[in-house]
């Protein structure tokens, strides 16, 4: 039986997460997820691919969502109360064109000096109906790819099995930064085969493997790139025909709802498709059918 143990949001995209015992769970993920994001100066996001520091900064949201706290070390805290309602402004996301609104000056010059660079907060606005693609489309805010990123444990487990037979640490799970994580699957990435679940009140359905990108170097507590691990590791077993490394899966919402640590992990058919954790191959591999 698998057991969700971990629910994190990420208010401010690329920067840090937000541990939770319950969440609600929108058409567009757990709520508050990517609902901001930090763009330089011409409207184009910063990511800890570039901006490495950005995962130092430590968002605190009100439960309504209309206040917003930024933290960080070696400088006094920004609060703001949450724009909704101002004009919209061009941003871009992976080249593509979106609305954001943007939070005004004193978040932008707390932003600027903490990461060296003009920077801008923006809030997704509320009419915002961007679709994502998958087996399964779904919506999302600000997220990369998916509204919601699943992991377990025991993939985690096997990869640092994998990392410690070359001499190298452990990881810790929030080099990947997901909102979901579960525990009972005993196979590493059982959750590429999932298909349809049902978590607490809510209904997720499979869209994607999730490809891992520079962001899973950077080291989470001190914001800066570590090195080439993980992903010369997962290079060696998760590599996928469609190009990249495979960590976890991204999910679209089909029925929103509240999730809950401690919440089993149920079938829901979805897409046609039912299914619920099942093993892939053991050891982990790809098989050659795998969803990318």
């Amino acid at each position: 039986m698998a057991v969700v143990v971990e629910l994190v949001t990420y208010p401010v995209k690329g920067c840090a997460g937000i541990g939770l015992t319950a969440a609600r769970v929108g058409e567009a993920g757990l709520e508050h997820d990517r609902a901001f994001m930090v763009v330089d100066g011409g409207g184009t996001f910063r990511s800890q691919r570039r901006d490495p520091r950005l995962a130092l900064i430590r968002p605190e949201i009100g439960a309504d969502g209309d206040r917003l706290t930024l933290r960080a070390p070696g400088t006094g805290p920004v609060a703001i109360d949450v724009d909704v309602r101002s004009a919209r402004g061009d941003v871009e996301l992976f080249g593509t064109p979106y609305q954001g609104i943007d939070q005004g000056p004193e978040a932008a010059a707390w932003l600027s000096d903490f990461l060296g660079a003009p920077s801008r907060l923006v809030r997704v606005p509320p009419e915002h109906d961007r679709v994502t693609g998958g087996l399964t489309p779904g919506r999302a805010g600000y997220a990369d790819s998916g509204a919601v990123h699943l992991v377990s444990r025991a993939s985690l487990d096997e990869l640092n099995r994998r990392l410690a037979d070359a001499g190298h640490p452990a990881l810790p799970m929030s080099r990947f930064r997901p909102n979901i994580v579960i525990d009972g699957p005993e196979e590493p990435h059982a959750e590429d085969a999932l298909r349809g679940l049902a978590i607490g009140g809510a209904g997720l359905a499979f869209a994607k493997l999730a490809i891992r990108c520079a962001v899973t170097t950077v080291d989470q507590d001190g914001g800066r790139k570590a090195g080439p691990e993980p992903l010369r590791t997962l290079a060696a077993y998760r590599r996928v025909p469609e190009g990249g490394v495979a960590f976890g899966t991204k999910l679209s919402v089909v029925r929103p709802g509240t999730v809950a640590v401690g919440d089993t992990v149920g079938d829901e058919a979805a897409g046609g498709d039912g299914g619920g954790i099942a093993a892939v191959t053991a050891g982990g591999r790809l098989s050659p059918g795998s969803p990318g």
